[in-house]
Order: structure tokens, then C-alpha cells, then sequence
């Protein structure tokens, strides 16, 4: 929202929410009839390609912007190292407004604007006339309203929503309110209005031209260069004629600069070219990948996970994982990038983040959650993982850790395989049980006696039992096969380690293999404390449900604009802040396979670096007596 926002700020359908599409129905639904029901000359092809253009356009769109948010986690040609935060990611929601708003005028037009029906595919005059008056009228009246905008009474009462986003991405492009669009589409309107008015439109001046906008649009706003310095080798000239994102992001930094919009020339004349636009320019080009210091190897869980990594939809990114319905309409985007992923078949880069000195980011495995409880999947995944290992290795990475199911004991013995196999690795590999732990034994309330640890026993499953027992709460099993195993790794006479036939604890530390029936038979204000990386499913509403072991971030923790997984914003699991914390203390030692760290010691060092628990035991103890 601008500071002090004018009249005609909200679109007019904002009320809608997620609806908004309903708006176009009519136009939908009439020009699909017409082409159904007429034939020949009356067939107008121009007015039903509306809707497909619009889908076209969203597309186009969504392109850019995994494009740029892979580029700028890389780190290759990046231009503002700032990271984003969920205020830009909220404000920037609406961005297929504009969509929907140009979407309504081409009906609109394609209707009752004379030489706008039945239009030719292409008609080459119109094209260079197009572009002709787009050089020209369009470019030089964009300048002179663009200064205009950051005149005080304008600034603060439309643009400086704009200019709310420092560090853009290509759909900050299309982020005004919505008296700025409607100047924005008069002026873009000129060439298309003049090609309908004169008789020389087509549907490929149209579409070329608007997806021409889109691109420079986008283009102008991704915060990474990719324009070659060669082309202005070649050509000169072209310096004046096209503009590079280098020499918008300076107008997004110092506001007073680099006003216009496709063709810089104007700057040139008035003299308002930012001096440092060749400069930045050249270093943003010349600047590499970035070499990490702490990486994260995570892995797609569903098919439909890829729409929620930060490379994929924005608005889905930004909140936990649940289940989206509409995902579901898009099963045919769906296999084909499975099908990517499949051949591709390599770990790719999903986000950066910055906290303190270090430089952090997250891969993912080309591999989902269902794959990994496939016993022939395992070679194929343990060697994406360990020439994940290798890669980090030569890139100078100091702690790996391994997230989700990348570390389990089926599949590599809680990590231990790779150091086993690589002993020379200088990567320091962090499984994070120990913090994992630490977690849970910090989340059961003072004053608690016995628990129930129900699912399959893992590392952190032993490493809680024989914690409680020691500190006197009494672990109660259901299955006898986990009593013995429980036993055989703990003193024999451990008194607080029991078989039970029924439980009546009212907290339940569990793992992967519950039981949907043993979570029926829950009793009434069970709370489910998860020790595994992935939760189970809510099945009671009369019970309390944990998320899976993770603390709430520092502010300090810079570029979090998105969401692990199920975890609400701002949340990091204790997994990841493992190797976190790891390298924040410089320690030397690898903690995977089989081995712990002191628990108690990583506790203390995660909380002195910010990290605070996700849930108090005040909080736990109020809900345990609900």
C-alpha cells in the first residue's frame, strides 16, 4: 500500500479474494459460444484467443519467476544481494490483476472498438507500425509520467507502493495500484488502438507486442544480469535503445534515476542516467555462482511440491504445505515436471539465505517422498546425495545437512555411509538428531511423568527414551518387540522403561508407522509430539498436534520469504539449524551415523544464536490441561 493512498488504490474486484476470476466469466463464456456456434467469415478467432492469451501471459510470468528466483539463489549475475522478505511476497500477490483488468478491456475492445473483430493472423504493416509508435509516442510520454509519479503528491499517494520492493522480482514489474494500471494501459494502448483504428491489426501484433512489455517488464525487474556485454559490442548504438536490469534496479535503489522505460535514451537527453549504471552493470555480469558456507540438501515430497519451493508459485511458497485443490486442474504441468525431473536427475538449487558471516542455501533432490520407502530407489538416491556431498566439497562448503528422509537408516545409516565411503571429506555432514532431540525433551512440560513413544524407533526415538529416563520420566512402549529393543540398548534394569497394554499418557512422542487406529484410540487431549522429519496426519480434533522438531528463526536471518515444508513463516527445522549452528561454532567433527553430539551443548549454543523453541512448556502445559 502506498504511504498515503489516493483514490482508485484497490482494485475493483479485491473483495473476491481467490473468486476474482469470476469477473471474466461473461466475456469467457460468450466468446466461446460464438466460436462454437458460428462458422466461416462470422467465426471471430481474435475474441475467443482473449482467454488463451491471458493464460499465455500467466505463464510468461511464472516463468520469469522461478527463472529469477533460481538465478539469484545461485548467485550468478546477481544484482541486490538484500533478501526478500513475506511483507513483498504478500504485497505482491495480486500480480495477475493487471492481467485480469487488461483481460476485460481486449473483450471490451475486441468488441465495440471499430477494426478490432475478425482479425488476421498477422499483417506486417501493423507489426512495424506497432513498434514504430511505440518508439516513439509511448516511450518519450512513459518518461515524462514516470518523473511525474515521483512528484511528492503522486509518490505517496500511488508509486511509492512500487517502490516499497527494493530488491524486485519480474512481477514487482506489475505491482501499482489501480489508477496507476489504467494510465499504465491508455499509454500501452496507443499502438494497438491506432492498429485497430487503421485497419492493419492481427493477432500476432497483438500477442507479440503485449508479450514484448511482459518480457522487458519482467526482464527489467529480475535482480540478475543476463544481458551479454557483447551485443553492445557489436552494436552500439543499442546502449540507447534497450535497457538491462542493471539500469532499472538502480531506479529501485536510488529512486531520482534511470526513469525510463524500455529505451534509456531518454535518460541520456534529460540527464538523469544514474553514473553508476555502466559500472553496475559490469560487475553484476562478471559476478559467479556463490560458494556456500552451510548447505541444506532437502527433497520434493509430493509431485505437487515443486508449485510450493520457492522457485514455483510465490503465494504457495509463502505459507505451510497443505493441500490446494487446485492443484489437482494442473496434473498435466504436473507430470511433465516430473518427467523433467526424471530426466534432468539432478540436485538443484531452491533458495539462499544470510545469517551473520555465513552464506546459506538449500538444494533439492530430484526425488520424491514416495521413492525413498522403494528399496530399488535407494542406489539411484545415495548417489545423487553423495555427489551432492562431492559438489559442496569442491565448492568450499564447511557443514551438510541432510533433510528430511536423506538421512535415513534404511537408506544410509543416518548419513554414516558417505563419511564412510569418503574419509577424506573436509565437509563437515550434520544428520541433526542431537538438536533434534533437544527440541522435544525442551517441549514436554515441567511436572510430566510417563509418555508414550509409539512408531518406528529411530536414532533421536532411542536418544529421547533413554534422555527421559534418565531425567525420571518413565517411557511406556506398546509393542514388545520395541520394549526388547529399547531394553538391549539401555541398562537392562532400567526401571522407567515400560511395556504397557494401554496408555493413559497424554503425550505421545511418535514417528513414522503410526497407526491410523492407534490414533483413535488416543485418549481425549492427546498431544502428538512428532520425532520424525515428516508429520502424520491429523486425525483427531480433540487432540493437540506438535509439528515436527524446528525453532523459530533470528531476525537476523536474512532472505526467509518462503516456508519449510509444513512449518508456519519464519520457522527453520531443527535439522537445518543444526548445520547451522555447527559452523556458527566451528565445530570439527562430523555428526551422523550413529554418533551424537552432546545434547545439552547444542542446546545452548542454538539458543545463544537466536534461535528461540517453536513451543513453550507453559504453553504445552496449558493445552495438556484443556
Amino acid at each position: 500500500m502506498a504511504s498515503t493512498p489516493g483514490i482508485l488504490t484497490d482494485w475493483p474486484w479485491t473483495r473476491l479474494g481467490s473468486f476474482k476470476y469470476v469477473v471474466l466469466a461473461p466475456w469467457v463464456v460468450h466468446g466461446t459460444y460464438l466460436f462454437m456456434v458460428n462458422q466461416g467469415p462470422d467465426r471471430d478467432l481474435s475474441y475467443f484467443l482473449i482467454l488463451p492469451f491471458m493464460l499465455w501471459r500467466m505463464l510468461h510470468n511464472q516463468l520469469w519467476i522461478s527463472l529469477s528466483r533460481y538465478r539469484t539463489a545461485k548467485g550468478k549475475g546477481r544484482i541486490v544481494d538484500k533478501g526478500l522478505e513475506f511483507e513483498q511476497v504478500d504485497r505482491e500477490r495480486n500480480w495477475d490483476d493487471q492481467i485480469i483488468f487488461n483481460g476485460i478491456l481486449f473483450y471490451l475492445g475486441s468488441r465495440h472498438l471499430p477494426g478490432a473483430q475478425n482479425l488476421p493472423l498477422w499483417r506486417g504493416d501493423g507489426f512495424v507500425m506497432t513498434f514504430l509508435i511505440h518508439t516513439g509516442p509511448v516511450e518519450f510520454l512513459y518518461y515524462w509520467f514516470h518523473r511525474a509519479l515521483h512528484h511528492h503528491f503522486l509518490y505517496s499517494r500511488y508509486h511509492s507502493h512500487h517502490h516499497s520492493s527494493i530488491v524486485t522480482e519480474p512481477i514487482t514489474s506489475v505491482i501499482h495500484p489501480f489508477a496507476e494500471h489504467i494510465a499504465y494501459f491508455i499509454l500501452f494502448a496507443i499502438p494497438m488502438v491506432t492498429m485497430a483504428f487503421t485497419g492493419t491489426g492481427s493477432v500476432g501484433s497483438y500477442l507479440i507486442y503485449v508479450t514484448y512489455i511482459d518480457l522487458m517488464n519482467n526482464m527489467g525487474h529480475c535482480n540478475f544480469e543476463l544481458i551479454p556485454n557483447w551485443i553492445f559490442s557489436i552494436f552500439p548504438p543499442l546502449k540507447y535503445l534497450m535497457y538491462t536490469p542493471s539500469f532499472h534496479s538502480l531506479h529501485h535503489t536510488q529512486f531520482r534515476t534511470n526513469y525510463s522505460l524500455f529505451m534509456p535514451i531518454y535518460d541520456y537527453i534529460y540527464g538523469t542516467m544514474d553514473k553508476s549504471t555502466d559500472s553496475l552493470y559490469e560487475s553484476s555480469l562478471k559476478r559467479e555462482e556463490e560458494s556456500p558456507d552451510v548447505l541444506h540438501l532437502t527433497h520434493l515430497t509430493t509431485p505437487e511440491s515443486i508449485y510450493q519451493l520457492p522457485i514455483g508459485f510465490a503465494s504457495l511458497a509463502s505459507k505451510p504445505h497443505t493441500s490446494t485443490w487446485f492443484l489437482w486442474l494442473m496434473w498435466p504441468v504436473t507430470l511433465w515436471s516430473m518427467l523433467l525431473t526424471w530426466i534432468y536427475g539432478r540436485t538443484f538449487v531452491v533458495e539462499r539465505q544470510r545469517f551473520e558471516k555465513l552464506k546459506l542455501q538449500t538444494w533439492a533432490i530430484p526425488k520424491y517422498s514416495l521413492q525413498y520407502f522403494l528399496e530399488w530407489q535407494n542406489e539411484a538416491i545415495n548417489g545423487l546425495i553423495e555427489e551432492a556431498i562431492l559438489e559442496a566439497e569442491e565448492k568450499g562448503v564447511k557443514v551438510l545437512s541432510l533433510g528430511l528422509l536423506n538421512q535415513s537408516e534404511e537408506l544410509n545409516r543416518y548419513g554414516g555411509l558417505y563419511v564412510h565411503r569418503n574419509p577424506q571429506l573436509k565437509i563437515k555432514v550434520v544428520d541433526g538428531s542431537s538438536l533434534a532431540v533437544a527440541v522435544i525433551l525442551n517441549s514436554i512440560p515441567k511436572g510430566t511423568t510417563q509418555v508414550l513413544l509409539r512408531g518406528n524407533l529411530t536414532k533421536v526415538a532411542y536418544a529421547l527414551a533413554f534422555s527421559l529416563c534418565q531425567r525420571g520420566i518413565q517411557v511406556a512402549t506398546l509393542h514388545q518387540s520395541d520394549y526388547l529393543k529399547l531394553t538391549k540398548s539401555f541398562n537392562a534394569t532400567e526401571s522407567k522403561l515400560v511395556l504397557a497394554k494401554s496408555c493413559s499418557a497424554k503425550i505421545w512422542l511418535v514417528g513414522d508407522g503410526l497407526s491410523k487406529e492407534e490414533q483413535l484410540n488416543a485418549p481425549k487431549g492427546t498431544i502428538f509430539v512428532p520425532f520424525s522429519q515428516i508429520p502424520p496426519k491429523k486425525l483427531r480434533a480433540d487432540c493437540n498436534y506438535h509439528c515436527t522438531p524446528a525453532m523459530k528463526t533470528p531476525t537476523s536471518l536474512e532472505n526467509i520469504y518462503s516456508c519449510e515444508n509444513w512449518l508456519p513463516r519464519r520457522v527453520m527445522s531443527a535439522w537445518r539449524i543444526a548445520a547451522i549452528v555447527h559452523a556458527l561454532e566451528g565445530w570439527n567433527m562430523h555428526e551422523c551415523g550413529y554418533t551424537m553430539s552432546d545434547i545439552n551443548k547444542v542446546w545452548q549454543a542454538t539458543l545463544r544464536h537466536g534461535f528461540q523453541p517453536l513451543t513453550t512448556t507453559a504453553t504445552t502445559q496449558t493445552k495438556l490441561n484443556q
